[in-house]
């Protein structure tokens, strides 16, 4: 809609409404933001494609005591508010990264250890790029800065995988949860690991899902982690369908102040499937970068 006044000056009222700054309680209710214990520092958990903050539950209790915890689903996942979900702002994961910022500067959070999985990681990158000083960790749970094979780099899949996959969510949403969690997972002897991931798959909108999937599998963010100052642990399962050891590795090496730690676990989500393993991992680390020089 767009209102004249004084018939020369014409107003775009969506235009409005884009650049308005939400409210405090806006952003709760669009990003389900939960915020937990009265630590003097803050970590924030971003969880992966298909997944919510429930997926954090078993860190949590292990950090609550030094950290306030800030625990958020994307919007388009878990319990954030559909009518959120802005095609255009989310085709790339640029508008993911503003909403972290955005949701760091009204809730006045500074100094922070964001962690984030899978896509998360190349989110928390952007975001920490775009504003550095809110930032003071980055740990990353099985990144990749890109999932395309291409010339010398070895992201895992070749582009006729990648078309194939989300080929077959669009067609098949609920078939091909079932079907990937499984190898996503890769505990064949914890069955109940794989149920709980496909039906977190299921609970959201096939629409959206489909849309975040190709946003997530064909971005290259390879060239921004150059632009990463901030420090980051990079933690990567030993054996990992979606991100490869060796995509890890390229991560690692290509962030200045970063460190990778190789994981006993396998799969893609070791929060879940071994949050001991991850908990020390992520303990030893902030031990390690916390204790002055």
């Amino acid at each position: 809609m767009t209102i004249l006044f004084s018939g020369f000056i014409s107003i775009d009222i969506n235009y409005l409404k884009s650049i308005r700054t939400m409210t405090k309680k806006e952003l709760t209710l669009r990003n389900n933001i939960k915020i937990l214990g009265y630590g003097d520092k803050t970590m924030v958990f971003a969880h992966g494609f298909g997944c919510d903050q429930n997926m954090w539950r078993h860190l949590v209790p292990a950090f609550i005591d030094s950290y306030k915890i800030v625990l958020l689903d994307h919007v388009g996942s878990g319990n954030s508010d559909l009518n959120d979900y802005d095609y255009d702002k989310y085709n790339t994961l640029q508008g993911y990264a503003d909403d972290i910022i955005e949701i760091c500067q009204e809730l006045a959070l500074s100094n922070i250890t964001f962690v984030g999985h899978s896509v998360s990681t190349m989110i928390g990158v952007l975001a920490s790029i775009g504003a550095p000083k809110i930032f003071d960790n980055i740990i990353m749970v099985g990144p990749s800065a890109s999932y395309i094979n291409s010339d010398d780099y070895i992201g895992g899949f070749i582009k006729d995988d990648i078309d194939e996959l989300l080929s077959s969510m669009e067609s098949n949403y609920l078939g091909w949860s079932s079907a990937i969690a499984p190898a996503m997972m890769a505990n064949d002897d914890r069955p109940e690991l794989s149920e709980e991931l496909s039906n977190r798959f299921c609970r959201n909108d096939p629409k959206i899902a489909a849309h975040f999937a190709k946003v997530s599998f064909l971005s290259d963010h390879r060239h921004d982690l150059k632009d990463v100052h901030t420090n980051t642990l990079v933690i990567q399962c030993s054996e990992d369908v979606i991100a490869p050891v060796i995509v890890g590795e390229f991560v690692a090496k290509n962030i200045k102040s970063s460190k990778l730690v190789i994981m006993n676990a396998t799969g893609h989500c070791p929060h879940l499937s071994a949050p001991d393993e991850t908990i020390d991992i992520m303990k030893k680390y902030l031990g390690e970068i916390e204790v002055p020089a």
